[in-house]
C-alpha cells in the first residue's frame, strides 16, 4: 500500500529515483556473467564467435566457415588426432605443416577478462604462434570459460599433476588492421573463429 502511494505521488517517485541513484553511487558495479564478459572482450579483440547448442550446430557452423572462406579441399594443420577424427567428413587434407590454409585446434581455457584464448603444448606442441597458419578455427566448450589467466593456469596445473604441459601462451589479437599497444608486443595476429559448444 505504501508503495502505491509513492508511485502515484510525484514526490514519492522522486524519492525512489534518488534511492536508486544512491545505490549505484556507493555500491560496487554489478559484474557481468563470465560468458557475457568473454563474448564482449573476444569480439572487441576482433574474434569471430559461433555459439552452438549441440554437435549438429558445431558441424553446421564449421561447414559455413569453410564455405565462407572457400576452404574445402585445402590443407589443414591439426595436431590433435581426436579433432581430425571429429571433422574428417569435410573433404580436408590434414597435415602437420604451417603452410596450411588454417589451423584447427582446441584450447586450454577461454579467458573472460581479456577475451584471450589460453593454449599449451597440448594444442600447439612446441611451435610458436608465428609458426602457425594465419587462420585459426578453435573448437571449445563453455566449461572452459575462466575469469582470469591465473584461473586457467591453475586448471592446467590441477589436471596435469604428473606432466604439466610446456609452451603455455595466450592469443588475443584477432584483427590485422588494429593498431597495437605495448601489451600486445611480440604477439602474433590471427584471423580466428571460435566454435563454442554449450556443455554446462
Amino acid at each position: 500500500m505504501n508503495l502505491l502511494k509513492k508511485l502515484f505521488n510525484p514526490k514519492g517517485l522522486s524519492e525512489i529515483k534518488n534511492k536508486k541513484s544512491d545505490k549505484s553511487k556507493y555500491l560496487p558495479e554489478d559484474k557481468l556473467p563470465i560468458d557475457e564478459k568473454f563474448t564482449y572482450n573476444f569480439k572487441k579483440n576482433g574474434g569471430k564467435f559461433l555459439y552452438c547448442e549441440n554437435m549438429d550446430e558445431v558441424m553446421e557452423a564449421f561447414d559455413n566457415i569453410l564455405l565462407e572462406n572457400d576452404w574445402y579441399e585445402k590443407d589443414v594443420m591439426c595436431l590433435i588426432p581426436q579433432l581430425k577424427e571429429r571433422f574428417k567428413g569435410f573433404n580436408l587434407n590434414f597435415i602437420d605443416s604451417a603452410k596450411s590454409t588454417f589451423f584447427l585446434t582446441t584450447c586450454e581455457s577461454l579467458v573472460a577478462n581479456n577475451g584471450a584464448i589460453l593454449l599449451s603444448s597440448n594444442q600447439v606442441k612446441e611451435k610458436k604462434l608465428k609458426e602457425l597458419p594465419f587462420n585459426f578455427i578453435i573448437f571449445s566448450t563453455t566449461s572452459r570459460l575462466v575469469d582470469t589467466i591465473s584461473e586457467g593456469l591453475q586448471i592446467i596445473k590441477n589436471q596435469s599433476k604428473k606432466h604439466i604441459p610446456s609452451n603455455i601462451t595466450t592469443i588475443q589479437d584477432f584483427e590485422t588492421d588494429k593498431e597495437k599497444d605495448f601489451m600486445s608486443y611480440g604477439s602474433s595476429t590471427k584471423n580466428l573463429y571460435l566454435l563454442l559448444l554449450e556443455d554446462l
